[in-house]
């Protein structure tokens, strides 16, 4: 591992601590060394706040040796005005005469244009340590930007058999997640915009759809109901959170609940990324049904799949959606339960 390497690396691990608060920002850490040692280092914790390189710059004690120094940071910098100053201009201003990039910003007002003010500037600037790496950090932002879609994430629990659920017209779902792997899915939940689920789902199930087992904000809740058919008595309707339901002939709904209208008779979900992508959602946590679930795979609308394996078997029921051939998974046990990780 080189020098900038390992640089780079520890702009990874303080990144990701803005998971919760960043978006839709991306997640970026800085880090400021003088003589091989670290004098500063930060991150960007809330979208509206200060990003990395300001809190890096913020946290060196003496200034003095920011003209002897390398910033180290794992996207490139702003030089536009959002709801903050260009971070390019303040680097400039501060003297420091190198700057070591991980990943160029995809971002159609800075790509490019950060490291270029830098240079015209007279600053030594190193770009693509660790590329790949920082890049997969900020892949929600990536996919958001290029696509024009959030990243999209599906995740569900199966038995040993490979069924997700009995077949049932009313009662409790099969609780086929561990405590431990419930906890997860809320920190899933925590670590996304928005959190999607079918009429059955809402119906059948009446999830809250919240983090109640993890730190973090509730995801906004979205369902679709073509006909409005669904109970005003369900979770998702109790006002406690904001919630979307698509549907075909829009009516005014409860507290915190809207509907969006679609067009039923072409391609709902497509329609559904639009109106996401409009509203600034980056990030969407698909938990079902198995139908909504298959939905997404069949036309390629994922980007991450998540599977809980139980081992109780079923028998029967509700057959859990189908990745397609060629996706190879990555395997982890958690909490005695092995869990599938795919990745497109």
């Amino acid at each position: 591992m080189t020098t900038d390497e390992k640089y780079i690396r520890r702009c990874i691990q303080l990144a990701q601590n803005g998971m919760i608060n960043a978006a839709p920002n991306p997640m970026v850490g800085a880090v400021i060394v003088y003589r091989d040692k670290i004098i500063g280092e930060g991150y960007h914790a809330r979208c509206g706040e200060a990003h990395a390189e300001v809190n890096a710059i913020r946290s060196v004690s003496d200034e003095q040796l920011l003209t002897k120094s390398t910033l180290y940071v794992s996207l490139e910098p702003c030089s536009h005005y959002g709801k903050t100053p260009p971070c390019a201009d303040l680097i400039i201003s501060k003297g420091i005469p190198r700057v070591v990039v991980g990943c160029i910003d995809p971002f159609s007002q800075v790509s490019g244009r950060g490291i270029q003010k830098l240079r015209n500037a007279g600053i030594d600037v190193t770009v693509g340590v660790l590329e790949a790496e920082c890049r997969r950090l900020i892949r929600r932002f990536i996919t958001f930007n290029t696509q024009k879609r959030p990243y999209i994430t599906l995740k569900w629990a199966q038995s040993a058999d490979g069924f997700i659920d009995t077949i049932r017209e009313n009662g409790s779902p099969v609780i086929l997640s561990t405590p431990l792997n419930l906890a997860y899915v809320h920190k899933q939940r925590a670590e996304h915009q928005a959190i999607l689920v079918g009429r059955r789902t809402a119906l059948l199930d009446n999830p809250s759809l919240t983090v109640r087992h993890w730190y973090g904000k509730n995801p906004l809740r979205l369902v679709i109901d073509r006909n409005l058919s669904l109970p005003p008595s369900l979770h998702l309707f109790d006002g406690s959170n904001p919630t979307i339901v698509f549907t075909e002939q829009p009516k005014p709904m409860g507290k915190n609940v809207s509907c969006v209208a679609l067009d039923f008779h072409s391609d709902i979900l497509s329609q559904i990324m639009d109106k996401l992508f409009r509203n600034n959602i980056q990030s969407l946590l698909v938990e079902g049904g198995a139908s909504l679930s298959q939905s997404f795979i069949d036309a390629g609308l994922w980007d991450e799949i998540y599977i809980e394996h139980a081992q109780s078997v079923l028998g029967d029921g509700v057959k859990a959606p189908q990745v397609p051939a060629g996706y190879k998974a990555e395997y982890e046990l958690r909490d005695g339960v092995t869990v599938s990780h795919y990745v497109r």
